[in-house]
């Protein structure tokens, strides 16, 4: 490990690594036009002309283009570079043996142009989409499946399906996580903050058998700091945030007050939703989404707006596509986004196709009119209470699986249905995915409850799994929870928290905490507006719903974490915030701080002679900011294990 003892040398030392590694300034990429669009420009173009013979089990020259991992692994494209990758020689070829495709016309110059941009720009995919037609057909109603028998004396519900799972797919289960592990996976999942080290030594000494589950009860009963850190998540889903387009002129309401007191109260989910969709002044935001200023695409006015967020947030549904016309990815057509969308209309609404109107009204319909149907003639009020009735109905069995799947991709680091907006396809278990949706009923739509139940489980206890190199989703087999990356609010709360040197006033309109709760231990990232530094870390501008974020670090986030100003200056003013904290401490004392509060450890015998010569025989404020900054940049404080 290297000292960083300077500001220019971390620049010096980054820009020569990204010099080495980095594609971003490729000839290829620099030529690049605009931005190909796979929906629109490419999947149309290769079910036209490739599809017969390359796709859905009928893989001539054995070259499948059922999903991206299929083409990467024939090492037919080199992703960024056309001009080097075998497709492109042979859609460009004169040879007619060598020729793609092999019958009919060649492809046109447009779609050559089209297919060598597509791969200069890295062969963009979306996540999930397969040519592959699949016999799967997601169930709509509940379902209430057998448990398995308990294997060595497993009784939890969720380890007897895991432990069943683990058996047929020949998976040697993981061992259970040490407890420092445990302790500090289970507050930054469920709270966003690193466990204070009195309290992480007072449970590496407790010997009680109930232990573990007494600290998930402790953690989860800390309403404040559950609601700060599971603003966060909702903001994302519910695109809400603090600032921003609309918010200056009134094309977009916020609903912070109404959804921070719902996450403390722990507000039924089932109730939760039908305040969003049938809505109060204080929760109406989310389904008025977005007034954009000038004139805006069809798909993106309000009523638009209101089908592609709710289907995608409660029912894993991408109605994007389908919202210019029938969708060319999933069955989803024209008329079933617009069918959404009427629900909210104030007046009728003429369905437009590829931003042409069509002449036809849309009327209210519901995707699943089996659990009942949304009378027109009503007023938008009524519908509205209708509508969000249906969402809520407890046949409803894609609301209560679609939650279910998405708390569990936040603590397990992958969904039970991959991607979590892509809920038609097959779960890795869909015992256990059926399992956690109606035990989520059962508990009348308590969220905590369902977070607890997770949370208590071997399965989420144990050391975190190591992957194979399964390409999709229906390769992947699980193994274990899986390493997440902190997000931009966990990051920034660990680093302010250690430092002292968080805000110091709230900017979100929350309300007013009840009487007696104690005093955050600082204001949270999630309560302030992001400044460039969080954004680099992931947090999105919140104009689009966002489900997940992106979990690999990126050439940004690698400069903005060495030579960014920002952090630059946070751990000045940090380093002699933690000198004047610990002013009676000795080198050695310091340093055995530093490592216990961020990574819940002392330092082994290597990393205390390390840390020894980055902070100095007098633990000056220089070397205090270059170790703070080596301790942040390790994997083991940014990963959650």
């Amino acid at each position: 490990m290297n000292q960083p003892t300077s500001q220019p040398l971390r620049f010096a030392k980054t820009l020569l690594l990204l010099m080495l590694t980095s594609t971003v300034n490729s000839p290829a990429m620099a030529q690049t036009p605009k931005k190909v669009d796979f929906a629109h420009d490419i999947v149309p173009l290769l079910k036209a002309r490739c599809a017969e013979c390359h796709t859905n089990g009928k893989y001539k020259g054995s070259f499948s283009l059922d999903t991206r991992e299929a083409i990467l692994k024939k090492k037919a494209v080199v992703p960024g570079k056309s001009a080097e990758s075998e497709l492109v020689k042979r859609i460009t070829s004169d040879d007619p043996e060598q020729r793609m495709p092999s019958k009919g016309e060649r492809l046109p110059a447009r779609e050559i142009d089209l297919l060598k941009a597509w791969i200069d720009q890295g062969l963009p995919w979306q996540e999930g989409f397969t040519f592959k037609i699949s016999a799967y057909v997601a169930p709509l109603k509940p379902r209430r499946p057998e448990l398995p028998p308990a294997r060595d004396g497993h009784d939890h519900p969720i380890d007897r399906i895991v432990d069943a799972y683990y058996l047929q797919n020949q998976v040697a289960a993981p061992a259970l996580a040490d407890d420092a592990t445990f302790m500090r996976r289970l507050f930054l999942d469920a709270i966003g903050l690193l466990p204070p080290p009195e309290e992480l030594d007072a449970f590496l000494q407790d010997t009680s058998s109930d232990k573990r589950f007494r600290l998930i009860r402790r953690v989860l009963d800390d309403k404040v700091a559950y609601a700060d850190h599971w603003l966060t998540f909702w903001n994302d889903l519910l695109r809400n945030d603090y600032q921003g387009t609309g918010y200056i002129d009134g094309g977009r309401k916020q609903i912070t007050t109404w959804l921070y007191r719902a996450l403390l109260e722990n507000k039924l989910y089932d109730q939760f939703v039908r305040e969003l969709i049938s809505p109060s002044p204080e929760s109406e935001g989310f389904i008025n989404g977005i007034k954009w200023r000038g004139r805006v695409n069809a798909s993106q006015v309000r009523e638009v707006q209101f089908s592609q967020n709710v289907s995608q947030v409660f029912f894993g549904i991408n109605m994007k596509c389908a919202s210019c016309h029938d969708s060319f990815i999933d069955r989803w057509k024209l008329d079933d986004a617009y069918g959404l969308a009427a629900v909210i209309a104030d007046q009728p609404l003429e369905i437009h196709r590829c931003d042409k109107a069509t002449g036809t009204m849309a009327a209210p319909h519901f995707p699943w009119p089996e659990l009942g149907t949304i009378d027109a003639a009503q007023p938008k009020a009524k519908r509205l209470e209708q509508f969000a009735r249906l969402v809520t109905h407890p046949d409803n069995g894609r609301f209560t699986r679609t939650i279910v799947n998405r708390l569990w991709q936040r603590l397990m680091g992958r969904g039970l249905v991959h991607p979590v907006d892509i809920m038609a396809n097959k779960p890795w278990s869909e015992d256990l995915l059926d399992y956690l949706a109606v035990y989520l009923a059962d508990q009348k739509y308590d969220l905590k409850k369902l977070l607890e139940h997770v949370v208590s489980s071997r399965a989420y206890q144990s050391r975190h799994g190591t992957q194979t190199a399964e390409g999709s989703a229906e390769e992947y087999v699980f193994r274990g929870p899986e390493v997440k990356r902190m997000t931009a609010e966990q990051f920034l709360d660990a680093l302010w928290l250690i430092t002292g040197t968080g805000p110091t006033k709230v900017v979100a309109p929350i309300p007013p905490l009840p009487k007696g709760t104690p005093n955050r231990l600082l204001v949270r990232a999630a309560l302030v507006n992001a400044d460039l530094l969080m954004r680099s870390l992931g947090r999105p501008n919140r104009e689009q719903v966002v489900t997940t974020r992106g979990n690999v670090l990126t050439t940004l986030q690698a400069l903005d974490l060495s030579n960014g100003q920002i952090l630059f200056d946070t751990l000045a003013r940090g380093a002699a915030n933690v000198l004047k904290a610990n002013a009676k401490a000795t080198p050695e004392q310091l340093i055995e701080v530093i490592y216990l509060r961020a990574l819940c450890r002392k330092p082994s015998t290597v990393e205390r002679a390390t840390a020894r010569e980055i902070l100095g025989p007098t633990g000056s404020a220089e070397g205090m900011a270059d170790l703070l900054w080596v301790v942040f940049m390790l994997p083991e404080f940014q990963l959650i294990r």
